[in-house]
């Protein structure tokens, strides 16, 4: 690997979420901020949008840590559950044990029960959805019947939704226009702009534990940006495989020339750039 010749102690740009390589992108700043004062305000739905490989995932995980005492979460990462797989899994995520098998009464009873004495004991049961979009109606109904458990004047549990711009579609159909009237905040996730690509490269080494300045040139930037249309993901395998180029190549400079094998090498970035248009790139400076 070429994290010793670049001067890392581990993956810059490694496609797992991990919340130590969270890059403060402004949509990405603006929407965690969002969704900490939604759920300070006992808002009942929030929802974030974003394509795939917008970070979704890991912002959902930043969410997860950031919320401490009074909330207790209840993470729902799994997008094929049917309304029962939902209740069991909110009621074992609560403490409000599970494991039923067919759906029972008594089981919704259990949620409604904890998150009661959750909130006799001023804690705040909050529910975080990821791939929503990927949720059957049904399910997404039963989320939403969740939200009925109230006091007279608050909510007892409140409900994050992350998905695919897919969900906005399903939220305009009748089937689910009351769940999409209780979404009172949303955010969306935007890819990473032009002016940013480098601090976000410099921030994701900086995070692996570099202390040089970047490896990249401008005219790499550039191109990188360009071929991944700035999504994250994408940038992040293209520099991964741009930097391993140049490491086979025992260069310390990432030129455009590393970058254009990547983009070669990466089906995604062949259908966001063809290879013309990569070529006119030999231009920029």
């Amino acid at each position: 690997m070429y994290l010793r010749h670049f001067g890392l102690r581990e993956k810059p740009f490694a496609l797992t979420p991990h919340t130590g390589f969270f890059v403060p992108l402004e949509s990405h700043r603006q929407a965690l901020e969002t969704l900490v004062v939604a759920l300070a305000e006992d808002e009942g739905f929030i929802k974030v949008i974003g394509e795939v490989g917008t970070g979704k995932t890991l912002l959902c995980r930043m969410l997860l840590e950031r919320l401490d005492d009074p909330f207790v979460t209840a993470w729902l990462p799994n997008p094929f559950l049917g309304p029962e797989g939902v209740y069991d899994a909110v009621a074992r995520e609560l403490g409000a044990g599970g494991g039923e098998g067919p759906f029972s009464h008594r089981l919704l009873e259990r949620i409604q029960d904890r998150v009661l004495q959750l909130h006799a004991t001023g804690r705040r049961a909050v529910l975080i959805v990821d791939e929503a979009q990927s949720l059957p109606t049904a399910s997404l109904e039963a989320i939403r019947l969740l939200t009925n458990l109230e006091t007279r004047r608050r909510k007892l549990l409140q409900v994050v939704l992350f998905g695919q711009p897919e969900l906005d579609a399903r939220l305009r159909t009748r089937a689910l226009r009351q769940l999409a009237q209780r979404v009172s905040f949303s955010a969306r996730l935007e890819p990473v702009p032009a002016r940013d690509a480098r601090s976000y490269l410099a921030h994701r080494l900086s995070c692996a534990g570099s202390r040089a300045e970047l490896p990249f040139t401008r005219r790499a930037v550039a191109v990188l940006h360009r071929a991944s249309r700035g999504n994250p993901r994408v940038m992040n395998l293209l520099s991964h495989k741009a930097m391993l180029s140049a490491y086979g190549r025992g260069e310390t400079r990432v030129r455009w020339r590393h970058v254009r094998r990547a983009v070669a090498d990466t089906e995604v970035a062949n259908a966001f750039f063809s290879a013309r248009r990569l070529a006119g790139w030999r231009r920029i400076r």
